[in-house]
């Protein structure tokens, strides 16, 4: 009987490990961007020479999308920093909302080409110092 309900158990996992691949993989020909958000200094005070850089991912955070003056999208980061957009081909401009206009730096750059979906790992200036 264990036998059987750890069988069980085990098909189930690897069920919800194939539908979660499959959710997290754009369809083919769908184009947009992907990848992690990170912002650093985390914290304020110098950068010494021998330390490394302070980084931590941007969680559930809100960006917009925008081409031109126009906003085309928004999205939210997950608790990793991690996004997907789906997006039309084009050059777009991405801003953190809400960010304060002078402190820091949230805001990045990126194209979009038919039928790909452009990967990116953007760090944020927090402003701290």
């Amino acid at each position: 009987m264990a036998h059987t309900s750890f069988s069980s158990i085990a098909a189930t996992l690897i069920a919800l490990a194939c539908m979660t691949a499959v959710a997290e993989t754009p369809a083919a020909g769908t184009s947009g961007i992907e990848g992690m958000i990170f912002v650093s200094p985390t914290g304020p005070g110098p950068i010494r020479k021998d330390e490394e850089l302070s980084v931590a991912p941007v969680s559930n955070a809100q960006f917009v999308v925008k081409a031109g003056d126009a906003t085309v999208k928004t999205f939210t980061t997950d608790g990793e920093g991690r996004f997907q957009v789906a997006l039309p081909p084009g050059h777009y401009v991405i801003v953190r909302e809400g960010a304060p206009p002078r402190i820091g730096r949230w805001r990045f750059e990126a194209d979009v080409v038919v039928g790909q979906v452009t990967k990116v790992n953007w760090t944020a200036d927090s402003g701290m110092r």
